[in-house]
């Protein structure tokens, strides 16, 4: 399936974003993020500067390095191009995530560190669908040790509590190993 057929227009924007996960040879995992922003046509800032059509606005990059429980060991982050001669300098910022823990109140947790002034509104975006890649990353490590009460009742719609596939995981759970004693 395919969205619908537009009406003829042209391209403005177009923002690439690439994130991937990586087991490291220390038992730690790498999860990392690229954001490129281009435009069409050239652009100023709000200096005066220009950017031609085609070249980077933002090109920025970013690594959390976890452990298994989704602790963050470090973070690494650069900005190759943006806007401003300033806007590096907020890479610095996202030390302050460092010793959390992915999982719940993460969003929050992030905003107080990071929000507004804290620090990059595009570095800061990326954290999101960062923590997604890491639970998908360490999906095969995690499962290995899950329970029931691992399992995230209502986080989505496959996993609403009255939905198939919950009812599925129970009955499952109820039966017990399937080559067990």
């Amino acid at each position: 399936m395919a969205l619908p057929p537009s009406v003829e227009r042209e391209e403005l924007h177009h923002r690439s974003i690439d994130m991937r996960g990586y087991r490291r040879s220390d038992g730690l995992f790498d999860i990392e993020a690229r954001l490129i922003d281009r435009k069409t046509e050239d652009m100023h800032n709000s200096l005066g500067q220009r950017t031609s059509a085609g070249d980077a606005i933002h090109h920025m990059l970013l690594r959390l390095v976890v452990d298994e429980d989704l602790l963050i060991v470090d973070v690494a982050a650069c900005t190759l191009s943006a806007p401003y001669a300033q806007c590096p300098e907020a890479t610095l910022s996202l030390q302050r995530i460092k010793g959390l823990r992915i999982g719940a109140g993460w969003s929050k947790a992030v905003r107080e560190r990071l929000g507004a002034a804290q620090g990059c509104t595009h570095l800061t975006e990326l954290l999101t669908p960062l923590v997604t890649v890491a639970y998908q990353s360490l999906w095969p490590v995690r499962q290995a040790k899950a329970t029931q009460a691992t399992i995230k009742i209502d986080s989505c719609h496959a996993y609403a509590h009255a939905g198939l596939l919950v009812q599925q995981l129970q009955r499952m759970q109820a039966a017990g190993p399937a080559n067990g004693p």
